[in-house]
Order: C-alpha cells, then structure tokens, then sequence
C-alpha cells in the first residue's frame, strides 16, 4: 500500500559531515539486536552526523523485508537525536516501496537507494526506479552510485538527469581519483552537473580525506560505523579547511587501508575488527560470507593494536 507522503523536510537535515556505516551483525543466522543497539548507541555517543542502517556494511542484501523492518526501527530507536538513513534496495521495485514503507514508519531521516540488479540495467530502468520511489514518499532520498556491486554505472549526465528528481538529496559517489587535483577536477565537474542543494558523499574509506579535500560534503563510511573516533577525526579536520591534517590522519590508517585491499574489501575487515573489540559475536557475517581466517584476523588485530584502535 501507498504511504502518505510526509512532508519533505531535508532542509533541517544535514547530508553533510560523517555518515557512519554499522554492520548488522548475526548471531546463530538472526540479527544480533542487542550488538545493532550497542553499536547505534556507540556511534551517536561518539557524534557522527548521521548514521546510515543496512547499507552496504549492514549486509541489507541478504536480510528478509522483516528483519531489515526491525533493523530499521532499531536504529532509530537507539540514535537519540542523531538522524538515520536507511537502505532500500531490492531486486524488485515493489520490494523497495515496501522497505521504504517500513523506513518510514521507523521513522528515518532519509533513504539510501541502490539500483540491485541480477539482469543488466539501462539508464532508463534506472530513472523509473527512483522517480518512482521519488513519488511513492516524501522522504528525502540518497542516491547509491557502486558500481563494483550493482554492476550499473552512473555517467555524468546521468548524475544530473537524476538529480533533478524531486526528493533527492544527496549522491554517495565511489572513490575519487588518488591525485588531489584530479580529484578536484572530479567532484567539480559532479558538482557543476547536479541542482546546488544535492549534496555529494564520498566512499571508499582510503580516499575519503582526498575527496572531502576536494569539495565533497560528506562522507558514506565504512570504518565511521565500527571506529567513529578516527573517522571524525578526517571529517572534522577536513570540514575546518585543515587538508594536510585530513591527509595525514588517512595516511596513519594506511596499514587498515591496506588490508581492506589485500582481504577483499572492507566488509571482512571491519567485520573482523568489530568482532575483536567484543562489539559484536563472532562469525556475525550473514553465510555465505565466512569472514576472514585465523590468520588474517591476527593481522587485523595486531593492526587494530598498532594504530592504537583498540
């Protein structure tokens, strides 16, 4: 069924600063609520400006509507004044109305939107996605551009030919080129394609300092919903114009940063890292993914321990 749509109020919401990432960790293959809570509780304690629940960090592909449903207003519930976005993707556009729906009776500050495919998708596909969702809610909507997941790319013109849907508030965009300047050139030319209130987020945790440097507003992170602390500390110096001090905290996680591209990805890493510092159960990944092995966890500890994480 429809929602009502509510009104629009994205303006007293800032998609800008440090969005943390939490994992949705399992226990026995259901989600922990209690680890969720803590770690909800954690990251607003720690003052990140928003928190973004089953994103990709929490696993929101391989969780059924109920439990995403949950999740949602677990977060909400445990965020205090903190603002939370939600992700809604699904293969289906049904599915992603339904867990809109469910955000929304949460009580979420936004949605964040990916274009989950199994079959390749076109830009017109694409559009009709989230001009549809655009319509079905008055939440205000994050675009999710990851192309290493959804296998879809969004071009430049595309980025302004969906900007200019009312609701959307924000695009999460990958990495930004390594070289400052490039990097620059990148976000500038985002930034002239897109309406001037949608905000651009940076991903991809290792670059994150560099694309803030060059004028994103935000950052989607992944380590911000497990280790807010060093996670504010990029943010905040970045946001205060201090670049070189953005750059040198991101050089100083350069062992976490290596191993995020060595195991894999972040996922098993940081999985691995909450799992170490007793935030969530072990083995709390959704299986098929096992996480990372005895080995490569002792790694990861003994990184946690070097940069003074613990």
């Amino acid at each position: 069924m429809k929602q009502p749509r509510q009104q629009n109020d994205s303006a007293a919401i800032s998609f800008t600063g440090l969005s943390a990432f939490p994992l949705t960790p399992l226990r026995d293959d259901a989600v922990d609520e209690r680890a969720f809570a803590g770690l909800v509780e954690r990251l607003t304690a720690a003052g990140v400006d928003s928190i973004t629940a089953l994103g990709s960090t929490g696993s929101y592909a391989y969780l059924t509507p109920a439990e995403r449903a949950r999740v949602a207003r677990i977060a909400v519930e445990h965020a205090g004044a903190t603002p939370v976005f939600v992700g809604v993707g699904d293969l289906r556009t049904s599915r992603v109305l339904a867990h809109v729906d469910s955000a929304q009776e949460a009580g979420a500050a936004g949605v964040l939107l990916a274009p989950m495919t199994y079959q390749p998708l076109t830009d017109d596909d694409v559009y009709e996605l989230f001009r549809i969702v655009t319509e079905h809610t008055g939440l205000p909507v994050i675009v999710y551009d990851n192309p290493d997941t959804t296998h879809f790319t969004f071009t430049l013109e595309f980025y302004a030919r969906i900007a200019e849907l009312p609701g959307v508030v924000s695009i999460k965009i990958p990495g930004v080129p390594a070289a400052p300047d490039a990097a620059r050139e990148h976000v500038t030319a985002i930034r002239g394609a897109i309406p001037e209130h949608v905000t651009i987020g940076v991903s991809g945790d290792a670059l994150a300092a560099t694309g803030l440097n060059a004028g994103c507003d935000a950052w989607y992170s992944v380590i911000g919903g497990t280790l807010p602390a060093p996670a504010l500390s990029i943010t905040r110096a970045a946001q205060a114009g201090w670049a070189q001090e953005a750059v040198a905290e991101s050089r100083r996680l350069a062992p976490l940063w290596d191993l995020f591209a060595e195991l894999g990805g972040s996922l098993r890493v940081i999985a691995a890292i909450a799992e170490y510092l007793g935030l969530v159960p072990p083995s709390c990944l959704p299986l098929p993914i096992r996480g990372l092995n005895s080995s490569q966890r002792v790694r990861v500890s003994d990184v946690v321990v070097e940069l003074g994480l613990a």
